[in-house]
């Protein structure tokens, strides 16, 4: 069987499109050459009265045009009494004479020269309401029914490359959430491959590597301390990747880097990466490093702290400068108070929380949730 080579391009165009960074943005445009369109545009979330909804345009169109339809003259497009999967041109939708009298037509598509277009609805149930528009010039050719076979060809791919898109941004999105929980707490992550090599490291490691001596990338491996140092990170390494198509139980390693003067250890635990049933391929995260810096604590929002635990802005400060581990003394100078008037403060905040003892109040603290929010 012959295969058109420019409807082949086309397809691979359709399911390259959720992994460019402007998606579809090369589907768009091949479609408009090969149908001759002064303008195509996917609707990936069509306008409403809750939102401007989100558009994506080759051609044709201006920022006003634009600006005027996704703000208020949405409501007035017929492609909006369109059935899912149908594909009809507006000339079958709406009279020539209402069609050249609207202010749809007369703002938004008059100004660059469209006159008719082509739509088809695709709704994935559950996980999105998308279209595509394809428009031309009045002195182009009337969409026939080839035109239309293009469109129903494209429907079902369009379909499954909308429902990766969908799927691609769940990930990414809770990928982003759980990054941001963990930038939160202070600690660099390091991503190692099946190679142990480094695969990729999250803002805090960087700023890890570039402060401290102790922690170095070369030739993209991790480096940590002096020679024995690495020597034994290597060993906990090894140890995951040789366990890695095992049954056995997930295997949890720590260990300590220890630095020159009065700076504390750091911290690091290396695990592996849980692995899918289909995991292969190259560069597959395999093993996460996690180091923290007990120079380099968390610190809650005082504003988050006031609305956790009901404080004041003055006892929000005094419970994380304890928490930060200054004594009461230490504490009461830095907030420019008497050490009886903190502990008054302090008697208010054992009141508020339940607790009886400042060690039980630097634990409610550190292990609240209010570092997620910094």
């Amino acid at each position: 069987m012959l295969i058109d080579p420019k409807f082949d391009r086309l397809l691979a165009s359709v399911y390259q499109g959720p992994m460019e960074e402007e998606p579809w943005q090369g589907f768009l445009s091949e479609l408009q050459q090969i149908m001759g369109a002064v303008s195509v545009t996917l609707v990936l979330n069509p306008p409403s009265e809750q939102g401007r909804g989100l558009l994506r345009v080759v051609g044709g169109s201006t920022v006003e045009g634009l600006d005027r339809y996704q703000e208020r003259l949405f409501a007035m497009d017929p492609f909006l009494s369109l059935k899912p999967g149908e594909v009809k041109s507006l000339m079958e939708l709406v009279s020539h004479d209402d069609w050249f009298e609207s202010e749809l037509y007369v703002l938004c598509l008059k100004p660059t020269g469209l006159y008719d277009a082509l739509g088809v609805d695709l709704h994935v149930p559950g996980e999105i309401k998308a279209g595509l528009r394809v428009a031309r010039s009045q002195n182009a050719p009337m969409f026939d029914q080839q035109d239309r076979d293009l469109i129903y060809a494209l429907v079902p791919h369009l379909e499954r490359a909308l429902r990766l898109h969908v799927r691609m941004n769940i990930v990414e999105s809770e990928r982003d959430l759980y990054a941001g929980a963990v930038e939160s707490l202070s600690l660099a992550t390091i991503i190692l491959d099946e190679n142990g090599r480094l695969l990729s490291c999250n803002n805090m490691a960087k700023n890890l590597v570039a402060r401290e001596p102790e922690v170095k990338i070369e030739d993209g491996y991790l480096i940590l301390g002096d020679q024995a140092t690495t020597k034994k990170l290597q060993g906990l390494i090894n140890h995951i990747l040789e366990r890695r198509d095992s049954d056995e139980p997930a295997v949890v390693e720590a260990m300590r880097v220890p630095r020159e003067g009065d700076f504390a250890d750091l911290g690091v635990i290396v695990r592996p990466v849980p692995s899918g049933e289909w995991s292969e391929g190259l560069s597959v995260p395999t093993v996460a490093i996690f180091i923290s810096d007990p120079e380099y604590g968390a610190e809650a929002p005082v504003n988050i702290i006031i609305q956790l635990f009901g404080f004041t802005p003055t006892e929000a400060q005094l419970s994380l400068l304890l928490a930060d581990g200054l004594s009461l003394d230490e504490a009461s100078e830095a907030l420019g108070m008497s050490r009886n008037t903190a502990r008054t403060h302090l008697r208010s905040i054992f009141s508020k929380t339940g607790v009886s003892r400042q060690t039980l109040l630097v634990r409610l603290i550190l292990k609240s949730v209010a570092q997620l929010a910094d």
